[in-house]
């Protein structure tokens, strides 16, 4: 039976672990740095040719972020999501909560699938992952009293997964452009296609015109629409997003690292525990494999001039590289936390990943006001590299606001109400200096 001092509660300050806090700081800010292109740009996520330009800084910038950033930013903050989930069912297994732990889980979850959906279609945001984050964390529930090596093997067996769907689809890709070659050949001799090659044809056509100026012209201004205009403009985006993306890649790219990153945690590899040989081991292992696999990938795009096929070819080894190049992230930001140096700027980042919720919230938001209609209208107006501008005015924002507001609060405003509304009762919120 449940006693007062075994009562139930949110983590407190001093029980949250000050390396995991830093990390999440870090890939809060690191993922504003690749999502900063869907807000600002039509279509230019992965390709820069379709908008923002891929020549000059916008293409040193897209290689940079295309080598270090894509897929690890989103992978470890899938990481740390699994890391979080898995602490509180521990805390709760210790408590011997029972059934009362598993409402407070689900019901944390089930708050966060309906905090992703306004984010999405609210604060016009269709890559936002809180929505994904919460049906992959129903998953992971089942997972969590497992041995390291077991989820380990688990989370490879999801990225085989997800590599062989990446493969197959690159093969398809291939046998489509092919059909729609031999198409045109015999559509310019004037004989009959059949229903194979009408229907490649099609979608090709399709494919070319999504990405012509026109249709990004037309993006563009339907994001520069008034707030509810753009709200309805961005829905059907959501949607297609909320329904297809799951089974499609947050099996095999989410909980895949929601998994790994529980494995890791029971190591203690991620609270800093491990020594300083054993991080600069990760650091080198991971850039060394994931960097050379994402320098292939990189300089086989560009050596093919950013051509439709390139982009599906290169997504065959994705998750090596991604995955490798997180694991030196991992180790970089571990040592990073382990040195006696730069401890203010150590503790701003740390008050960045205390308030992950609401500042990734924040970003949704201050991207609105600057790209759509509700505010400045810029969507399609700046160039890749000066969309880092307004990244780096976000981080100074946020590496200023967070610690004034975490020297007054307990918590982000997000995360007060999101542990109100877990836990149904009311957390302390504004500290007490008597």
């Amino acid at each position: 039976m449940e006693t007062q001092n075994n009562k139930l509660t949110p983590v407190e300050t001093g029980e949250r672990i000050t390396a995991l806090d830093l990390m999440r700081g870090f890939v809060l800010c690191g993922i504003l740095l690749m999502n900063i292109n869907g807000f600002g740009l039509a279509h230019a996520y992965g390709d820069p040719t379709i908008s923002g330009g891929s020549t000059g800084w916008n293409l040193y910038t897209w290689i940079v972020t295309n080598m270090f950033f894509e897929g690890t930013m989103r992978g470890l903050f899938s990481l740390l999501f699994g890391v979080g989930m898995f602490i509180l069912l521990d805390r709760m297994d210790k408590r011997h909560a029972g059934i009362k732990g598993a409402d407070i889980y689900f019901r944390r979850l089930t708050w966060l699938l309906f905090f992703g959906v306004l984010h999405a279609y609210l604060l016009i945001w269709s890559g936002e992952i809180l929505f994904n984050y919460a049906l992959m964390g129903f998953l992971v529930y089942s997972f969590r009293r497992l041995a390291p090596k077991t989820l380990v093997t688990i989370a490879v067996v999801l990225f085989s997964i997800g590599s062989f769907w990446n493969f197959m689809e690159y093969k398809s890709k291939v046998g489509m452009l092919e059909t729609v070659e031999k198409a045109t050949a015999l559509k310019a001799e004037g004989k009959e296609l059949d229903r194979d090659m009408k229907g490649a044809m099609k979608e090709w056509e399709q494919i070319q015109e999504d990405r012509s100026p026109e249709s990004i012209n037309a993006f563009n201004e339907g994001m520069r629409k008034g707030y509810f205009g753009v709200v309805a403009f961005n829905a059907p985006e959501v949607f297609k997003w909320k329904t297809y993306g799951p089974y499609r890649y947050d099996v095999w790219d989410v909980l895949s690292m929601m998994l790994l990153g529980i494995a890791l945690f029971k190591w203690n590899i991620l609270s800093g525990d491990k020594s300083v040989r054993f991080y600069l081991t990760i650091v080198v292992l991971g850039y060394a494999i994931g960097l050379t696999v994402n320098y292939f990938e990189t300089t086989n795009i560009i050596n093919k001039n950013f051509s439709y096929i390139s982009f599906y070819e290169t997504n065959t080894t994705y998750d090596l590289g991604r995955v490798a190049v997180s694991m030196g992230h991992i180790g970089l930001i571990m040592l990073f936390s382990k040195l006696n140096v730069l401890h203010w700027i150590k503790y701003a980042i740390s008050c960045i990943g205390k308030m992950a919720l609401t500042n990734y919230l924040t970003h949704s938001f201050i991207c609105m006001i600057i790209f759509t209609g509700v505010g400045f209208g810029l969507f399609g107006k700046l160039q890749r590299y000066e969309l880092l501008y307004v990244v780096f005015s976000i981080w100074i924002f946020q590496l200023i606001i967070s610690p004034i507001w975490l020297k007054y609060f307990h918590y982000g405003p997000a995360e007060w109400l999101w542990r109100r509304l877990s836990y149904l009762q009311k957390p302390p919120f504004r500290k007490n200096f008597t």
